[in-house]
């Protein structure tokens, strides 16, 4: 299990850097070109996003988006890699209800001869596209997959939030330090939710304690258009407290529980429904609900600059904007340190520009590379305060962030808990 420590409440995480972007805006270019069989053009560096625009996840889209161009703008204003600019292709993952959409997606980044592609969110999607990506030479470096299972899946799949033996493991001793051992997990039948449920009743058994509802059998389908019988289900068992692992379906089963009477300040969220229901949900329905979020709190200095380059000037989430960031920033790094742009070459550098093999600290684009000129191995200090990529092709360690819903039904950061990523 993971090994996790309480930081404290709104304090800032040290592993965020400071980031300097010139005053000018320098946008990229999505305009595509003939792909390689090396997995990658042959001119400058181009990424592909393969995000959620539409679907059950489209919330997280923005903001993993914004990320994305907000580096690759910090990258070209910084003289690009390899003496060109980095340019951009944006393609919609939907969800695992839109299979067609990820396909042709993954045909079009393909096709329009990119390195890399950031992306998918959600792990069932990736799960889906991965093979067609990696084999293709391509690789790939999600901001937000989790499965367990995908961790070492191939070496050309990383990944910059942490696998969820990092979160299910402070989700589960959240619960328990709240004072609650009888449990019910009410979850869907996807391999996000799974994964995450394993680890969260592994760690509640270890401490002693007990699913009430939830274990395998007892998930509940994603596309159904009623969970009426669910809620029955799991509070005819009388659990403590409740933690809910689910997408969009979220909005439906949160009335449901408080027209049932269940105390929703004994309800906890994940990172897949961790969203503000403000104009879902009556006021009050969340009150003393919380959640956990993979990655640090990005600071406000990091939020403004993420405004900066989203559709319409500002964001209503910031979920996974900073593994985004990173992502790129790990993969242009990469292929600086590699001296190419394909894919194997930015696979083969991923881990050493990450910290796996020491060097010096470097924040921001710049100063890394002024680093690796210079004959130096570095250690890039992510946004996200995720640590050097493991064997696996997984961060290392990484940090979680609880919390608490308030009255309005919009969250906000109690406290960061700190993880360490369990390998073999």
């Amino acid at each position: 299990m993971a090994r996790w420590n309480s930081i404290a409440r709104g304090a800032a995480v040290a592993a965020v850097a400071t980031i300097s972007l010139a005053a000018c805006s320098s946008e990229a270019s999505d305009s595509g070109s003939s792909s390689s069989a090396d997995g990658g053009s042959g001119e400058g560096l181009k990424v592909g996003s393969l995000l959620p625009i539409t679907g059950s996840l489209a919330f997280l889209g923005p903001p993993e988006i914004a990320g994305v161009d907000l580096a690759i703008k910090e990258i070209n204003e910084a003289g690009g890699v390899l003496g060109s600019d980095v340019t951009v292709q944006h393609e919609d993952s939907s969800d695992t209800d839109n299979p067609n959409i990820t396909s042709d997606s993954v045909t079009k980044l393909l096709s329009g001869g990119v390195s890399v592609v950031v992306g998918a969110a959600s792990s069932s999607v990736t799960l889906n596209a991965v093979d067609d990506i990696t084999n293709a030479g391509v690789v790939q470096i999600s901001p937000a997959n989790t499965a367990t299972s995908l961790s070492g899946y191939s070496p050309l799949y990383f990944r910059t939030a942490p696998p969820d033996t990092v979160q299910g493991n402070a989700l589960g001793n959240l619960i328990l330090e709240d004072g609650y051992s009888n449990i019910g997990v009410l979850v869907f039948n996807d391999d996000y939710g799974t994964s995450l449920r394993d680890v969260v009743q592994e760690t509640v058994e270890a401490a002693g304690g007990s699913l009430t509802y939830g274990s395998s059998g007892q998930e509940f389908d994603p596309s159904a258009s009623s969970f009426a019988s669910d809620v029955q289900a799991i509070l005819a068992t009388n659990p403590e407290a409740i933690a809910l692992i689910a997408f969009d379906q979220t909005a439906l089963i949160i009335p449901e529980l408080v027209a049932a009477g269940f105390d929703t300040s004994k309800l906890y969220l994940v990172d897949g429904n961790l969203a503000d229901y403000s104009d879902e949900l009556e006021a009050g329905a969340l009150t003393g609900a919380k959640g956990t979020l993979p990655g640090a709190s990005p600071e406000s200095d990091f939020r403004s600059m993420l405004d900066s380059v989203a559709d319409g000037g500002s964001l209503d989430e910031y979920a996974y904007g900073a593994e985004s960031y990173d992502a790129v920033m790990l993969s242009a790094l990469a292929a600086v340190r590699g001296g190419a742009v394909d894919g194997q070459t930015i696979a083969d550098n991923l881990a050493a520009v990450s910290g796996a093999e020491g060097g010096t600290e470097c924040t921001g684009f710049a100063d890394c590379v002024a680093l690796l000129e210079d004959g130096e191995e570095i250690n890039y200090q992510t946004i996200s305060g995720a640590g050097p990529f493991n064997s696996a092709n997984d961060p290392s360690s990484a940090y979680i962030g609880v919390y608490e819903y308030g009255d309005d039904n919009t969250y906000s950061l109690l406290t960061s808990v700190y993880g360490e990523v369990p390998q073999g």
